[in-house]
Parts: structure tokens; sequence; C-alpha cells
């Protein structure tokens, strides 16, 4: 067990963050590429343009500079808007960025998920009654899911380890913490070591519950078969 100077509980704790951080994206970038998906397949001709620009944009453009864009916007532009100084905090700036470039690679997941589905579910739906609404929930979204579930783990595990690059905004994540250690001790190839070892573990455990995932949602359509 490596001798860890008296760091090993702000590690601890920058896991925390970076999983909280993590999950928290997560869950809106999922909403995010939900809607998404739904504008480019709409036939209002607005928002699949907006929806395109969306996806266009940000997958673009560098990760990192997304991150930077929006901490030293949001912060100018809410200091213009309130005629004084507020500076949006890292963890905010994290989340709405990690959240925009997931929602953004989610959306063509989702999209292509949908045309994926057979029509004719569709239209069995439709001659059962059921409304869009219901269709949708009972019909197009658990298939949606269960196809895209491969694509959006992978995503996850992106996103996982696009947290790191929050770090250069002050967020006290893993890396952070990492870093803060390395330079306090002098030591950096133990304390990096260890935060990669960190990711590891989490990416290790995310892959586990994945491949549950995907067996729990395969088991209707192995029973089918």
């Amino acid at each position: 067990m490596p001798d860890l100077q008296g760091f090993g509980l702000q590690l601890l704790a920058g896991a925390q963050t970076t999983l909280q951080v993590a999950l928290i994206s997560l869950a809106l970038g999922i909403c995010m590429g939900l809607i998404g998906a739904f504008a480019k397949l709409a036939g209002n001709q607005v928002f699949r343009a907006i929806a395109g620009a969306y996806t266009t944009v940000i997958r673009g453009v560098p990760e990192l500079l997304i991150i930077l864009i929006l901490y030293f916007g949001g912060t100018a532009g809410l200091s213009f808007l309130f005629g004084g100084y507020v500076e949006v905090d890292a963890l905010t700036a994290g989340v709405s960025a990690l959240t925009i470039i997931f929602g953004a690679y989610a959306t063509e997941v989702f999209r292509s998920s949908y045309l994926a589905i057979s029509q004719g579910q569709l239209e069995a739906a439709s001659a059962l009654g059921l409304s869009r609404l219901q269709t949708l929930r009972l019909v197009s979204l658990p298939q949606m899911w269960r196809i895209s579930l491969p694509a959006i783990g992978n995503l996850w595990l992106t996103l996982l380890k696009d947290t790191a690059l929050i770090s250069i905004v002050g967020l006290e994540d893993v890396m952070r913490k990492a870093s803060i250690a390395a330079t306090s001790t002098h030591d950096p190839l133990l304390f990096y070591s260890v935060a990669a070892g960190i990711y590891l573990a989490l990416t290790t455990i995310s892959l586990a519950f994945l491949k549950t995932c995907e067996i729990r949602a395969d088991r209707g359509v192995q029973c089918a078969g």
C-alpha cells in the first residue's frame, strides 16, 4: 500500500466529486439527448435545424474549449447582466459543459436507435388505438433504451474520464487533488498513478454494471426469440 502522505482522504473526496459530476451530467445529458433526437426526427424544419446545429457545433469543438467558454463566458455574461462581477463556479460550468457534450452525442445515438425500431411495431401500436404518448412510453422508449444501451455505456465511460478536464478551472476532483498532492510532495508519479487507479476502478465497476443492464435489457428479446 503506497504511502499517500496524508492525501488519501482528499483523493477519496475528489473521487466522490468526480462521480457526482459525472452522474449529474449523465442524467441531464440523457434528457438533452432525447430532446435533441426527437427534434431531429420532428417534421418541423426549425427544430431539425436547431438540433442539427447543436450536434454539429458541439461535436466539432474540443471538450476543453467548451468548458473554458462556459466558465469564462458564463462569468462575463452574468457580470454584464447583473452589472457587477458574478463568477460561475467550476462545478456549475463543468456540469453544464459535460451535459451539453454528452447530450450532443446522445442525440445521435437516440436518433439512430429510434430509426432502428421496426415500423411495423409503431403501426401495430397505432392500430391498437394507442396515442402518440402511449406509443412513445410503451413501445418506442423501451426499445430505444435497449438498442442504445451499449453506445450510451461507451459515452458514460468517456464522460467519466472527461471530468478530469474540469480540474483546469478549479474543480476539486480526483485530477485536481492528485495535482495538488503531487506538487506538495514532489512525487507526481505516485499521485498520478493513484488517480489513474481510481479512474480505472470507476470504469471497471461501470463496465460490470453496464453488462448487467445489457443482459437484463435483452431478456425479453431472448425469450421472444
